[in-house]
C-alpha cells in the first residue's frame, strides 16, 4: 500500500458526493441522521449521502427536500449510475440512526429502518451496517475501496443487538469495515 495522502471531503446534512478518486476519503458526523455509503466495486466508484429524516413523498415538493432520505438515496444511486455504476453491482454500508434525543420520537430508528427498506426495495446489497445506539459517530469512507471507519462520540450503548461485525474492532475502539 502506498503512503499517498488522502484528500478529504466532508458531506454535510442534506448532501451527497460521488467519486472515483482512490485517494479521496468522504467524512461526516452523525447523530440520528443516517449516511449511506454505496459503491460499485467493478466500476470502482462510490459515494456517500447524509440525511436527516426518512423519506416522505409528500414532502419532496418542499424547498427542503434535500433533508429527506428518499431524495438523497435517489440522488446518490442516480449519481453513481450516471458515472458508470450498474445497479445490480451496487453494495451499501449504513451508519448512524442513534437515539440522541429522548424527549421525542425516535427519528434515528425511523431513518435506519427507512434506509434498510430502501436498499431492499431497490435490490442493493447491504454489506455492512452500524445503526442505532445512543451515541453519535464520526465516519470516514473511501468510496473506491469501500473501506469505512467510524469513531463513536460519547458512550457507545446500542439500543438493539448488533449483527455480527464485518471486521473486528480496532484496539483503540475504532471500527473498520473493508
Amino acid at each position: 500500500m502506498t503512503n499517498t495522502l488522502c484528500a478529504r471531503k466532508h458531506v454535510m446534512e442534506g448532501q451527497f458526493h460521488v467519486s472515483d478518486d482512490p485517494n479521496l476519503v468522504l467524512t461526516t458526523v452523525l447523530g440520528s441522521c443516517v449516511a449511506a455509503c454505496v459503491r460499485d466495486p467493478v466500476a470502482r466508484i462510490g459515494g456517500m449521502n447524509h440525511f436527516l429524516l426518512p423519506g416522505d413523498a409528500d414532502r419532496l415538493q418542499s424547498r427542503d427536500a434535500e433533508r429527506y432520505g428518499v431524495h438523497l438515496m435517489e440522488l446518490l444511486v442516480n449519481g453513481l449510475m450516471a458515472r458508470g455504476a450498474q445497479r445490480n453491482r451496487l453494495e451499501a454500508k449504513l451508519f448512524g440512526g442513534a437515539r440522541t434525543i429522548f424527549k421525542s420520537s425516535d427519528i434515528g430508528a425511523m431513518n435506519a429502518e427507512f434506509a434498510q427498506r430502501f436498499l431492499k426495495t431497490e435490490g442493493i446489497s447491504l454489506v455492512g451496517k452500524s445503526l442505532g445506539g445512543s451515541s453519535g459517530r464520526r465516519l470516514e469512507y473511501w468510496p473506491v475501496s469501500g473501506r469505512a471507519r467510524q469513531n463513536f462520540v460519547g458512550d457507545a450503548v446500542p439500543l438493539a443487538p448488533r449483527p455480527a461485525p464485518v471486521a473486528p474492532p480496532m484496539p483503540d475502539g475504532d471500527l473498520e469495515l473493508f
